[in-house]
């Protein structure tokens, strides 16, 4: 039985919740669910308490209503409290959180000379610098989330057709790449990746400077080094790439259809997001530029 039938069986046999409260609890929750594995390829007992309120954020911006959040956040409190009570989780995630502090907050994106900057802060100098400056180039290339990167091997790379491979929840996109980021992956791949994989054996496309396969731990620093060398305020993460990488093909004409199928989300709604952020940008510009604003 998974965690949310046994919520389900819960509510119904020992709380004798109505139908409609079982039902809209177990639709908030199942929503979020989806947002997990979209946006952090995880699973409900994986979710934190930053992944709670960035979700709650994400409704807020998509123009859902208060009276919406402050309901998703009663059933999903609800729902950790069963976990932790029946020992499936230690912690809760939702211990803290207050609808009252949701705001109207949409992805941080970095403008195209921030990502230049950000993109040339890697020196290829050394198998560190050559190591990071394609990791770097390949996610703002392809927009893929930290855990497909650092989940890639040898063979979802095709360098002479431009593309890679890339698997997720059972699903398969080809994404392809620009110039500068295939020429640092071959940069990587031919001269650099040889002299520090620590087995024959191993297939994972990113190492770490043991030889063995990049960790999630190990990218976010990468990330957060890089943020402080390039002096960038903005608070970067491996999905601000992510979210720059959509936004400014939006901006540049692409059709939201396309976008969704290299970002690799099941539901277009999760895609609409980036058009409200770009209305919010353009309300800024105009606000700040209009004589009578």
């Amino acid at each position: 039985m998974t965690d949310l039938q046994d919520y389900e069986k819960y509510l119904l046999e020992e709380k004798h919740s109505s139908a409609n409260t079982v039902s809209s609890y177990m639709r908030d929750i199942t929503q979020f669910s989806t947002y997990l594995k979209e946006e952090h390829s995880c699973a409900l007992r994986q979710a934190t308490k930053e992944t709670v309120q960035e979700y709650m954020n994400w409704m807020v911006g998509r123009g859902k209503s208060a009276a919406s959040v402050t309901r998703f956040l009663a059933s999903v409190k609800s729902f950790y409290v069963h976990l932790v009570s029946t020992g499936v989780l230690k912690a809760n995630p939702t211990k803290g959180i207050a609808a009252a502090h949701v705001e109207r907050k949409y992805p941080e994106i970095l403008t195209s000379k921030e990502v230049e900057l950000f993109l040339e802060q890697p020196q290829c100098v050394d198998a560190k610098g050559f190591r990071d400056h394609a990791m770097l180039e390949l996610l703002y290339a392809t927009g893929i989330r930290v855990s497909e990167l650092i989940s890639l091997d040898l063979s979802d790379l095709n360098l002479a057709a431009g593309f890679i491979r890339c698997e997720s929840k059972g699903r398969e996109r080809m994404i392809p790449m620009y110039h500068t980021a295939i020429k640092a992956l071959q940069d990587y791949v031919k001269n650099i990746r040889p002299q520090i994989v620590a087995s024959n054996t191993e297939q994972a496309l990113f190492l770490n400077m043991n030889g063995e396969r990049m960790s999630r731990q190990g990218f976010w620093k990468i990330i957060k080094y890089y943020q402080e060398k390039a002096g960038i305020e903005k608070d970067i993460t491996p999905h601000t790439l992510r979210h720059s990488f959509a936004v400014h093909l939006l901006e540049n004409g692409a059709d939201l259809r396309s976008i969704q199928e290299m970002l690799g989300h099941a539901d277009i709604s999760s895609t609409q997001i980036y058009t409200h952020v770009i209305k919010n940008q353009l309300k800024d510009v105009y606000n700040k530029a209009h004589p009578r604003a």
